[in-house]
């Protein structure tokens, strides 16, 4: 719809190609020279170049005479026609392509705005709340992670109180191990004593038994010889009663007999003696060694008792011990999940407003990217804009001007003028941040044919 408006009012200003191409139809087959300062119309088309004047133009023959050539004029006209032709064609193509830049960049416009309004709703709304909940968030993290740093140094601290308890009640079961060593070793030295008594004791009863025999035996050859003497004693009486006048052996025989009672019974003494004092000092030994033998026993037991209840309180001490350091590890374990899982969720935050952050600079280079567009297409139209002014201009030349027209008699040049076409390109990059622009370029690219 927009190129056949443009077309419309191209037919208003121009006419239609007959009249146009009847006016000034003698001006693209020959090389016009306008006296005074050139101008040049740039065009996207290829269209001849035309030197502009302000006095009439003369074309010169070489002959004296001046004369109009009227062949010549009607083929110009003819050329003039073709080519007015062409450029209708080429200039409906323009407004083509115009019309379809019109609609693009009003498209162009629409998609800017949208992306202008979201891009204020990012920055106006979501960095803001995001950052806030980040914040907060990684704020509660770190108070998590301190609070269990705390506990787990205060853990470590009880830990080390409770090896330094354990090492010391290890040394006191070490020092009780070698206190009851010791007594174990005194008790088989009292038990190697009282061995000794109880077989010294054996010995000396057996010692006793043996004197107890041999006195026996002796009382008993004692009581024989006693027999024997009386026997011989009484056959010495008899004899003396019948033989009067042999010696009286009673009274020697009787002190001998008393002699032999004494030293008998002077011998039983001192033996008993000997095995009362002997009997005593056993006794009183073998009381001493049953009185350190008991004394040694409850020694022992009671060391027994107390290497018992250090046992207890090792066992106890090593089950605490153990519970500890399984909560401990636990606790450890626990932290360390923890401390990864909050790590995983500030890495995975990090990672959104990453994102965000792309996202923002991917619409913020979208929107430079569709500012520049629209920067090339406003160009783009004001080139055309200038190229149809002045096409407007160059057509709306008075045609009463090539009345003035002189020919010269020369051999005429039909060849059409190369065309000059000169096409300019300005882009313009403007480079903001927030909102603000903080570079700005222009750069100009001509393109010669």
């Amino acid at each position: 719809m927009e190129s056949q408006r443009v077309q419309s009012s191209y037919r208003k200003r121009f006419g239609p190609q007959g009249s146009s191409g009847s006016r000034i139809g003698s001006l693209s087959s020959n090389r016009l020279s306008w006296h005074g300062t050139p101008r040049t119309v740039s065009h996207s088309s290829p269209i001849s170049r035309v030197s502009l004047g302000s006095a009439s133009t003369a074309l010169l023959l070489g002959s004296p005479v001046d004369r109009l050539d009227f062949s010549a004029d009607s083929l110009m006209k003819a050329h003039y026609k073709e080519t007015r032709t062409n450029e209708k064609m080429e200039m409906m193509g323009l407004n083509d392509r115009f019309a379809s830049y019109i609609e693009k960049v009003r498209l162009l416009e629409q998609q800017n705005k949208m992306l202008v309004v979201e891009l204020n709703q990012l920055k106006v709304k979501e960095p803001s709340r995001l950052g806030d909940i980040y914040q907060d968030e990684l704020r509660e993290l770190r108070r998590q992670v301190d609070g269990l740093t705390n506990g787990k140094a205060r853990l470590e601290v009880e830990r080390d109180n409770l090896a330094a308890d354990l090492a010391t009640l290890k040394q006191r079961l070490q020092d009780e191990i070698t206190l009851r060593q010791e007594g174990e070793n005194s008790l088989n030295t009292f038990r190697q004593d009282v061995d000794e008594a109880a077989l010294n004791r054996v010995q000396l009863e057996r010692k006793i038994e043996a004197l107890q025999e041999e006195i026996n035996f002796l009382k008993k050859i004692h009581e024989e010889e006693l027999r024997e003497l009386q026997d011989q004693i009484v056959a010495q009486q008899v004899h003396v009663d019948l033989d009067v006048s042999k010696p009286d052996l009673t009274a020697a025989l009787r002190e001998i007999r008393v002699q032999y009672e004494n030293m008998a019974s002077s011998n039983m003494h001192e033996t008993e003696e000997w095995y009362r004092s002997k009997f005593a000092d056993l006794t009183d030994a073998a009381t001493r060694n049953a009185e350190a033998l008991r004394q040694a026993k409850q020694d022992a037991n009671e060391y027994r008792r107390q290497v018992q209840a250090l046992t207890c309180d090792l066992d106890a001490l090593r089950g605490t011990n153990e519970s500890l350091e399984r909560q401990l590890r636990e606790m450890e374990d626990r932290c360390a999940m923890e401390a990864a899982g909050y790590q995983d969720t500030v890495s995975r935050l990090e990672e959104e407003i990453q994102a965000l952050k792309e996202e923002m600079a991917r619409h913020l280079q979208e929107y430079q990217d569709l500012l520049n567009v629209k920067l090339a297409l406003d160009i783009e139209i004001a080139t055309y804009r200038k190229l149809l002014e002045g096409e407007e201009s160059r057509i709306t030349i008075p045609v009463q001007s090539f009345a003035n027209l002189q020919f010269r008699d020369t051999n005429l040049d039909t060849k059409t003028p190369e065309a000059h076409v000169k096409r300019s390109i300005l882009v313009r990059t403007v480079e903001t941040r927030d909102g603000e622009i903080i570079k700005e370029s222009t750069t100009e690219h001509k393109d010669l044919p």
